[in-house]
């Protein structure tokens, strides 16, 4: 049971970094014809990310922005209630509260992606020719397994 909790505390702080680089990278989606990125915040061409994306005033990208800010701050106050209740929690009771937290993160990284993902992922707005997902996207989908699968397992488990 102590490796088991160690094990997903581990992934648990894996997912709160991953999250984290996810929102502030800018590697969302990357043009296929240049070395030309675009993230949540800047438009990036040769490394070089100086420019203000076209779209940044619309909702959908501020609601993707603020989505993605809330899964890190529910994350990270999941991590800390969990260390919490480790140590005050009686024997026999479940992580419920870090569980009920971590699954807000969940949902939280569901909604901005799936806004993301409906508005920027294939669309012309990003780039005029062919385009691919960057190691953002990519992570930040990882993370949303992640936290739906630590949420679960507080969720379960038990102090012993």
């Amino acid at each position: 049971m102590l490796v088991l909790l160690a094990g997903l505390f581990v992934v648990h702080i894996a997912t709160a970094i991953m999250l984290f680089v996810s929102t502030i990278a800018n590697v969302w989606m990357v043009a296929d014809y240049a070395d030309l990125s675009v993230g949540l915040w800047k438009n990036c061409t040769s490394g070089n990310c100086d420019s203000s994306l076209s779209y940044g005033n619309q909702d959908a990208i501020k609601a993707v922005q603020a989505f993605m800010i809330l899964s890190i701050i529910f994350s990270i106050i999941s991590l800390v209630v969990f260390v919490f209740q480790l140590f005050t929690m009686e024997k026999g009771n479940r992580f419920f509260l870090s569980g009920s937290t971590m699954l807000v993160c969940w949902l939280c990284i569901l909604i901005g992606v799936s806004i993301y993902t409906h508005h920027y992922a294939h669309s012309d707005v990003n780039f005029t020719s062919s385009s691919h997902q960057g190691y953002c996207f990519i992570l930040t989908w990882i993370c949303f397994c992640f936290s739906f699968i630590i949420g679960i397992l507080y969720m379960v488990l038990r102090k012993k």
